[in-house]
């Protein structure tokens, strides 16, 4: 795909499952003929990311009214234009606002919108606009994601230019020695979890899990990793319900794999997900997981065979799942194959990278 300019844009100043989407494909599509470059928040952890790796980054901050700014819109133009951009796939909803009219008028040949939250597209009159005539192509990130984007208005968009395109991820399963984050005492059971202290992730059904599993006896540590605006929140519960002294808070991890060599189990509480990242990034390092039946997890958990779903906010069928995997190693040892397997299959970089050259091609 020589000479071909694709740009992505994504201005969140956090750091998550779509912003490391962006990472990863900008950076194996830079790896290409490609001309590859960001447009992103200066502040952002993914700006930083992306220095390292030299890549093209242009910073700018969007907000929800920065579409009613010309100067912003014709900042974005002037660089799609000076890029001479071909393709932009525009990650959020705010950013979307500002870059599909620009790509327009810079004349870009394609406008791909990624959408990762399975949250459904509201019936408004500026997403109608938007859907009809800015918008060639939407890459959703699971199925359960494609789903939602339709559900308040069937007609938004042409169903057939919705592409379901899942996350990919490297393949962990190598011969490296990854510096545990947590120095394992006597026999304890070590659960992790990963994300962004919001009310999306459920963070206080750990904390309750906790509790759960101090009453039963069980010795266990659950490690947090992440940062956000419900963290104290989450500390304060955790003081509350007395199992401080379980609940390990790790801050932002850099490197995922330490993270998840260090744990014996991944639980992901979240109340829905475009796509859980993290559990496929457990799958590949061999952990058996476990998480709610509900939005995109059954399209990444094989259940009983590479995890566990249960049912939403239930706190003994949990337990009940723990106490299983503390009892049968083999079959802690079996679930995580068969993760690793999946994960080979369905959810790898590789495949990834091969669908989105597809789509920009």
């Amino acid at each position: 795909m020589p000479n071909k300019s694709i740009c992505f844009i994504n201005s969140s100043k956090s750091w998550g499952g779509g912003e490391k989407w962006h990472y990863d494909i900008a950076t194996n599509l830079n790896k290409n003929d490609l001309n590859i470059f960001v447009i992103t928040n200066k502040k952002s952890e993914l700006y930083f990311k992306l220095k390292k790796e030299n890549i093209k980054v242009f910073p700018i901050k969007i907000s929800n009214t920065s579409f009613l700014s010309p100067f912003k819109i014709f900042n974005v133009t002037r660089i799609l234009k000076k890029e001479n951009t071909t393709t932009i796939i525009i990650n959020l909803p705010a950013d979307l606002k500002v870059a599909a009219p620009a790509a327009k008028m810079a004349g870009v040949k394609k406008i791909i919108y990624r959408r990762g939250s399975a949250i459904p597209v509201k019936n408004k009159l500026s997403n109608r606009i938007l859907f009809k005539f800015f918008i060639d192509e939407i890459i959703a990130n699971s199925m359960a994601t494609k789903n939602t984007i339709l559900a308040k208005n069937p007609s938004l968009f042409n169903p057939e230019k919705i592409k379901i395109i899942y996350n990919g991820v490297e393949n962990s399963s190598d011969n490296k020695s990854y510096a545990p984050i947590y120095q394992r005492k006597d026999n304890e059971l070590i659960i992790g979890n990963a994300g962004r202290f919001v009310k999306q992730k459920n963070h206080k059904f750990l904390i309750d899990l906790a509790q759960a599993l101090t009453k039963k006896n069980i010795t266990f540590k659950i490690l947090l990793a992440g940062n956000g605006k419900l963290k104290q929140e989450i500390i304060d519960y955790a003081k509350e319900k007395n199992v401080e002294d379980k609940i390990i808070f790790t801050g932002f991890i850099e490197n995922i794999k330490h993270f998840m060599h260090s744990i014996d189990l991944y639980i992901l509480p979240s109340l829905w997900e475009g796509f859980g990242y993290v559990l496929v990034e457990a799958m590949a390092c061999n952990k058996p997981v476990i998480a709610f039946n509900l939005s995109s997890n059954p399209e990444i958990i094989e259940n009983n065979k590479t995890g566990f779903l249960v049912e939403k906010n239930n706190i003994e069928e949990t337990v009940q799942k723990i106490e299983l995997l503390i009892k049968n190693k083999e079959l802690r040892k079996e679930l995580g194959k068969n993760g690793h397997k999946r994960v080979c299959e369905l959810f790898s970089i590789e495949h990834t990278i091969k669908n989105i050259q597809e789509i920009i091609a």
